[in-house]
C-alpha cells in the first residue's frame, strides 16, 4: 500500500510537468513552434538531385539557372571531334535526371554515336501543392527501386493534415478557388518551361549544331507544349519515348504534337495495352493534320532483359536521328 508522503511526492511531480509543460507552449518554446514557422522541406526531385550529386562524378554535372532557382542537369559531351548536336532528356513525373529506364541508358549511350547529351531534373508533378498532400505517389530513387538516399522522414502533425484538407476543399472543382488550382498550375507550368529553356540556352552555348528535345512519359508533354509556346528557332526535332499526358494540365499530347510541324519520332511500346491506344490517337490526329515529318517507331518491352530492352530503344533512336541528320544535310 502507498504511503502517503509518497502519493503527495507524486502529485506534485505530476503537477511541476504539467507546469513546465504549459510554460514551453506559451514561452514559445522550440517543442511548440507551430508547423507553419517551419522552414519548408526539400522537394524530393531536389533530394534526387543531391543523391546523384554525390554519386556521380563532377564533370558530369551542371548547375543551371532558371529564373530565380538553379537545378541540377546531367551533361556528357559527344565522343566526337564533330559532334552532330546536343539530344536533351526530359524525364517524366517522378523520375531523376538519370532514370535507369530509357533517360540515364540513353544518355550515357548518345554521346558514343557523335551526340552531346544534357538531361534535366523537373520539378516535382504537384508543384506548390507538395507531394503527398497532393495525392502523388512516393518518389523512387535514382534507381528506380528505393525512396532517394537520405531522405527525410517527415512526421505529419494533426494540424497539418487539417491544413490540407482545407486547402484540398478550397480548390476542389466547381469551387470559387478554381482560379487558386489554376494558378498553382500555371505556376508549376513556368517553372518547367524555364527549366527547358535554360537546357536550350546551354546546348547552344556547346555550339551544338542541331538540338534535340526528347521526353519520356511526361516529359514528352513538357517537351511538346515547350516547342508548342516558345517556337524556339534552335531546337529541330522532337522525340517521344513512352509519351503520355502530364495529369491536370490542359491540351492533350494529340492535341498539341500534330501542330508544330517539327520531324517527330513517337516511340512507344506496341505490347503495352494503354501506350498503344495513346499513340493510335496520335497517328490519327497526325494524319488528319497531314503532318509530313511524324513517324511511329513500335517497341516491344523486355521485362526480364532490361539491358536489351534498353539497346533495342538506343538502336532505334540512334537509326531515327542518323536518318533525319542525313535528310537535313541533304536538304541543304
Amino acid at each position: 500500500m502507498t504511503s502517503r508522503p509518497a502519493c503527495l511526492a507524486l502529485c506534485l511531480l505530476l503537477l511541476g510537468v504539467h507546469a513546465h509543460t504549459e510554460e514551453q507552449v506559451e514561452s514559445g518554446a522550440p517543442d511548440a513552434k507551430p508547423a507553419a514557422e517551419r522552414s519548408p522541406l526539400p522537394e524530393r526531385s531536389e533530394l534526387a538531385a543531391r543523391a546523384l550529386e554525390r554519386q556521380l562524378g563532377d564533370a558530369e554535372q551542371q548547375r543551371l539557372q532558371a529564373d530565380s532557382e538553379t537545378f541540377l542537369a546531367l551533361w556528357l559531351p559527344a565522343n566526337s571531334g564533330k559532334p552532330h548536336g546536343a539530344v536533351i532528356l526530359l524525364p517524366g513525373d517522378n523520375q531523376s535526371a538519370d532514370w535507369p529506364r530509357s533517360v540515364g541508358p540513353l544518355r550515357r549511350k548518345l554521346p558514343d554515336s557523335g551526340w552531346h547529351s544534357l538531361s534535366l531534373t523537373l520539378p516535382d508533378p504537384a508543384g506548390e501543392l507538395g507531394g503527398e498532400l497532393a495525392g502523388e505517389p512516393p518518389a523512387a530513387s535514382v534507381d528506380g527501386t528505393e525512396p532517394a538516399p537520405e531522405a527525410p522522414v517527415v512526421a505529419i502533425s494533426t494540424e497539418a493534415l487539417g491544413s490540407a484538407e482545407t486547402a484540398t476543399e478550397a480548390i476542389a472543382p466547381g469551387s470559387e478557388s478554381d482560379a487558386t488550382l489554376a494558378a498553382l498550375h500555371q505556376a508549376h507550368s513556368a517553372r518547367v518551361l524555364e527549366r527547358i529553356a535554360a537546357g536550350v540556352a546551354f546546348a547552344q552555348q556547346q555550339q551544338a549544331k542541331t538540338i534535340v528535345l526528347l521526353g519520356h512519359g511526361s516529359g514528352a508533354y513538357w517537351a511538346a507544349r515547350y516547342l508548342t509556346e516558345r517556337k524556339p528557332d534552335a531546337v529541330h526535332n522532337l522525340l517521344l519515348v513512352s509519351a503520355r499526358p502530364a495529369t491536370g494540365f490542359g491540351a492533350e499530347l494529340e492535341q498539341l504534337i500534330p501542330e508544330l510541324g517539327l520531324a517527330t519520332g513517337d516511340f512507344y511500346y506496341q505490347d503495352q495495352p494503354a501506350e498503344r491506344d495513346a499513340a493510335l490517337k496520335r497517328l490519327l490526329a497526325s494524319e488528319r493534320l497531314d503532318h509530313p515529318g511524324y513517324t511511329q517507331i513500335a517497341l516491344t518491352a523486355l521485362p526480364g532483359n532490361p539491358q536489351t530492352e534498353q539497346e533495342q530503344l538506343f538502336r532505334r533512336i540512334r537509326g531515327w536521328l542518323g536518318k533525319h541528320l542525313n535528310r537535313a544535310a541533304s536538304a541543304r
